[in-house]
């Protein structure tokens, strides 16, 4: 039967419109990557309406491949120019603009291609792997457990903002906010609507979405009369010829920091609202504590290039993990997808894989094509980008925000919807401004709906708000979003405050506890490990002293 699924699968990827709207997808995705202010999300926003009237294996095929070359295409502003293309090569900068600016823009290059080519193998391996036992999880969950799920995405999202926790807490509860306005789908009541009925309709998601994000940016480019007029290589020679030869020996010398940068993506994925902007940073720093010479990073040396790029590339396998598992979106880029899904009539759900076996598959094998293609094609798209990067800013954002408005108005046809553009593109500059941010906001218009609609299914099966916090996954989840929203105060008091050297040990037992009342073999073994790494973590502390160090914890991390 899955062989039967898999052959199907392949039957509606290998077909010669399908493969041309894939090599399509994926160049534009580079050069989408490329271009700093031109998001990987808005590249996705803009290729949904084309993909309407398409099948929807073909339309998701398209989509995956633009999201799959946006992925590697910020790499080539990042090293070239030191200008990051997209939030997910801030890190490839550190060492990826040394190296070029020393004479070997070619092996940097090669380097940071071969790294993505390996980061996104690992992540589609995983994403086949892993999505179907994940969503036989799902099938466990009812609606006071999503219910929880969603509340744990929030507040994760909002502590990734780490010093701006309370901003990033506003922003979420400002999405949620939004996605009240208009009619309730659970009762049919309108809310917020002020008599009107544009307002009844609700706002449009990829209207807000595209205000938020890429007007906003757009804003930010061209408020400087100076920068506007500027074009991306003024400052520095570009280029084109890439060392593949060279750079493929350089990141199998070191295949450990592609593996370990690779999970750290996908594990990132799979934390909604975390992303490659989070897993780009934190891979590269992870990188540079197991080094034997992190005085070397900065300066020009792969394993600061083979991190973040490994790692951003295997973060939307771990977001579509969980969107096609469980239809909980995993960053912003899964988000949209979720929304062509939608628009393709498919419902993700911890069903989706079972009764839609060869829609599931042709988003696997989707995913691998659209890697090896990338591979073929970044070659040639760069000395594209060569050309792109001789446009001054102020005329590329004229014409990235002449697509966003035509992307918008085509999907619903209503006027209201380029009015939102541009509100919610003014919101988002200002929010940017002030240092709030506008990821635990998207999500929030995300997940909001999908949090109201099982609160209202929990509350119709019984007014008894127990089950929240007494069946198993729904403790489990809200212990998680009780620590994950606890964890910016621990890592600002790590080392200084007392109380801190508690913080992994109990959660480590209050962890085990919902996963003991799952019952099985499988769980209560792992509940017992993570009780007995607790009470490991606690007898090394009282062996020494209660000491306030953190480097006591990496000694506890390195031995468990």
């Amino acid at each position: 039967m899955i062989l039967d699924n898999i052959m199907a699968a392949f039957g509606e990827i290998l077909t010669v419109q399908t493969l041309i709207l894939m090599l399509v997808g994926v160049a534009g995705g580079l050069i989408a990557g490329a271009i700093p202010g031109f998001t990987i999300a808005m590249a996705v926003v803009l290729t949904l309406p084309f993909t309407f009237g398409m099948p929807a294996s073909q339309g998701l095929a398209t989509m995956v491949s633009v999201l799959v070359g946006g992925l590697s295409g910020g790499l080539m502003a990042g090293i070239l120019t030191g200008i990051p293309g997209t939030p997910s090569s801030v890190a490839t900068t550190f060492d990826g603009f040394p190296m070029a600016r020393g004479g070997k823009p070619g092996l940097a290059l090669g380097i940071g291609v071969w790294s993505s080519f390996c980061g996104g193998i690992i992540s589609a391996c995983l994403l086949v792997t892993l999505a179907p036992q994940l969503a036989r999880i799902g099938l466990e969950f009812n609606p006071w457990d999503y219910f929880m799920l969603v509340m744990f995405a929030l507040t994760i999202t909002a502590s990734l903002a780490g010093r701006s926790l309370v901003k990033g807490l506003i922003a979420g509860l400002v999405g949620l906010l939004v996605r009240t306005v208009g009619e309730d789908e659970a009762v049919g009541m309108a809310r917020f609507d002020f008599g009107t009925d544009v307002l009844l309709q609700g706002f449009d998601f990829i209207a807000v979405l595209i205000g938020l994000f890429a007007f906003s940016q757009l804003l930010r480019d061209v408020r400087d009369p100076v920068v506007a007029r500027k074009s991306l290589t003024e400052r520095s020679a570009v280029q084109i010829r890439i060392e593949h030869r060279a750079a493929i020996r350089e990141v199998m010398k070191r295949w450990t920091i592609v593996i370990r940068s690779a999970l750290i993506g996908v594990f990132t994925g799979i934390l909604p609202g975390a992303g490659g902007s989070i897993a780009n940073i934190l891979a590269y720093d992870q990188a540079k504590k197991a080094s034997k010479h992190p005085d070397k990073f900065g300066t020009g040396i792969p394993d600061g290039i083979i991190a973040p790029e490994s790692s951003n590339n295997a973060v939307e396998g771990g977001a579509l993990i969980v969107l096609m598992a469980l239809g909980i979106p995993g960053d912003v880029t899964a988000a949209v997808m979720l929304g062509a899904l939608l628009i393709h009539d498919v419902i993700p759900s911890p069903t989706f894989i079972s009764e839609e076996p060869v829609l599931a598959y042709s988003i696997f094998i989707a995913f691998f094509l659209a890697t090896f293609i990338m591979l073929g094609l970044q070659s040639f798209m760069l000395r594209v980008f060569v050309l792109v990067t001789k446009v001054r800013m102020y005329v590329l954002a004229s014409i990235i925000l002449g697509f966003c408005g035509i992307g918008v108005f085509a999907i619903n046809n209503i006027e209201f919807d380029v009015w939102t553009l541009l509100w919610f593109g003014i919101l988002g500059f200002v929010m940017r401004h002030f240092g709030f941010p506008l990821a635990p906001m998207i999500l929030g218009v995300v997940l909001g709906n999908i949090a109201e609609l099982n609160l209202s299914r929990a509350m119709a099966i019984s007014t008894d708000l127990t089950p929240f916090f007494t069946r198993p996954w729904a403790l489990f989840f809200l212990l998680m979003a009780l620590f994950s929203a606890a964890f910016p105060l621990f890592q600002a008091h790590r080392g200084k405050r007392l109380w801190t050297l508690f913080y992994l040990p109990t959660a480590c037992f209050a962890l085990s506890a919902p996963l003991f009342m799952m019952g099985g073999v499988t769980r209560p073994i792992l509940a017992a490990a993570l009780a007995a790494l607790g009470a490991f973590v606690l007898w090394r502390r009282a062996r020494g002293g209660w000491l306030l160090s953190t480097s006591e914890d990496q000694a506890v991390l390195r031995e468990s």
